[in-house]
């Protein structure tokens, strides 16, 4: 990764981020890349380690590598996702199909390949960023199609207002990704969303992407919110049934 100085006039950032690596030159390349964008960094060398600086807490993105001494990245997002939603930025050197995937199953928000793009690696950080920021807001964006709220679709109720999902009467936690996904699903109950169209409205993706991220995430918000709530359309991309 090259380490390039900030465009001149971006504001600088307040957010944290936690980056867990165990290369060292990988590491320091990274930390300040995202401090020459205005971001406080704080780093760890294995997951363990990550582990117990994440849980002194003040992180608002957890930026790891799949590959770690100690804690390896997939178990490292497992222990993360026991106990919060904060959004995980995973590093998977060449892009590995079973890295990518295993990540995302374990809670994962997204992935880069390293080496990393600055540019691509900020642009997605941003993106978690938001999404965050939008999932703790209290109001939504999306547009209720009756005026009025909470929506209903069969035992899932989602308050578009405050945020909260429930399923049969008891509170669902989403993180902030899957959130966002239910909401976008919720604004076009019974309409098929295809895909790319998904990566752009809820990853805020300007670029075809890997729509293994998409398929993932509809995956675990299935086990949340019941596996035939959301429905495969074959060849075009998934809708949410309306009752």
């Amino acid at each position: 990764m090259s380490a390039v100085p900030a465009p001149e006039g971006l504001p600088a950032h307040s957010a944290s981020i936690l980056l867990v690596e165990d290369d060292e030159t990988i590491r320091r390349s990274v930390a300040l890349a995202l401090e020459r964008y205005g971001y406080r960094v704080a780093t760890a060398e294995d997951g363990l380690v990550g582990l117990e600086r994440f849980r002194e807490g003040g992180h608002d993105v957890l930026l790891l590598d799949v590959m770690l001494p100690g804690l390896d990245g997939i178990g490292l997002c497992r222990r993360v996702r026991e106990t919060s939603t904060a959004p995980v930025l995973m590093m998977s050197a060449r892009g590995d199909s079973l890295d990518v995937v295993s990540g995302l199953e374990a809670g994962a928000d997204d992935y880069v390949v390293k080496p990393v793009d600055t540019a691509v690696l900020v642009a997605r950080i941003r993106s978690l960023l938001r999404r965050a920021t939008f999932a703790s807001a209290g109001s939504s964006s999306v547009p209720d199609p009756d005026g009025t709220a909470p929506l209903v679709f069969g035992d899932l109720t989602v308050d578009t207002a405050g945020l909260e999902v429930s399923r049969a009467g008891e509170p669902v936690a989403l993180a902030p990704t899957e959130l966002r996904l239910l909401l976008e699903f919720a604004a076009n109950p019974g309409v098929v969303l295809d895909r790319q169209s998904l990566l752009r409205t809820v990853w805020d993706y300007g670029w075809d992407g890997d729509t293994r991220v998409v398929d993932l995430t509809v995956q675990r918000l299935r086990k949340k919110i019941g596996a035939d709530r959301i429905e495969t359309v074959r060849g075009f991309g998934y809708k949410l049934r309306r009752n």
